[in-house]
């Protein structure tokens, strides 16, 4: 019986960042469903995970967690000798993932989250889209991906010249705006366009998109 557990949706960007953390260090979970649409996420037994509210909430044995970035961070740093080698041990190369971690959540996510409401999960819901909204997340998401284009002419990956946590935290929001009409702000860049085809071709991250449901 697995003592990791995920507990969440596979659609929730945030279940999905912890998931392919755990594929990439090659870890066996179990991924137990939450019915968001039912509100189970708002009740006990839940609550006593994350009381928030909110997905995903994380058991490793009796250590419970949530918040995603907290959780893959404990779980690169905890479990760095397994898999993928997500943050490096070296002090200012971490220092540098570091960085990046702190722009995917202050500075990416923020836009990328908002036309995630707005071009994928408004229209799951049958609510209808704000088009200011989409044009002035479109506009500082763009300022974002210029500043990235700069980075990635100067290294392969965000940190530098291997695949890091930095990396790995973008892969959610990216997936869906790749199937929407945001994706021409990545397209339009080479270097984070093909930083995108990197990333979302490794193994790890087929695993996470194989958990979704079919359509």
């Amino acid at each position: 019986m697995a003592t990791f557990k995920v507990h969440g949706t596979p659609l929730s960007p945030a279940c999905m960042r912890v998931t392919a953390t755990l594929y990439e260090k090659q870890i066996e979970f179990e991924f137990v469903p939450i019915d968001m649409r039912n509100g189970e996420h708002k009740k006990e037994p839940f609550l006593s995970l994350n009381p928030f509210g909110q997905v995903p909430g994380f058991e490793d044995g009796d250590l419970k967690l949530f918040e995603s970035r907290a959780i893959t961070k404990y779980i690169a740093h905890e479990y760095a000798d397994k898999g993928t080698e997500l943050i490096s041990r070296d002090s200012k190369k971490m220092a540098i993932t570091s960085v990046w971690l702190e722009v995917e959540s202050q500075q990416f996510d923020q836009p990328a989250s908002k036309l995630l409401w707005e071009l994928v999960f408004k229209p799951m819901f049958g609510i209808p889209t704000d088009p200011a909204a989409v044009e002035e997340n479109e506009a500082k998401l763009s300022t974002v991906l210029s500043i990235y284009e700069k980075r990635l002419s100067e290294s392969k990956y965000l940190a530098g010249e291997c695949f890091t946590l930095a990396d790995l935290h973008h892969l959610p929001a990216i997936n869906f705006l790749m199937n929407s009409p945001v994706k021409k702000l990545i397209e339009s860049r080479p270097h984070v366009s093909a930083w995108v085809a990197d990333i979302t071709a490794r193994p790890a991250w087929s695993k996470v998109l194989a958990m979704l449901p079919k359509q």
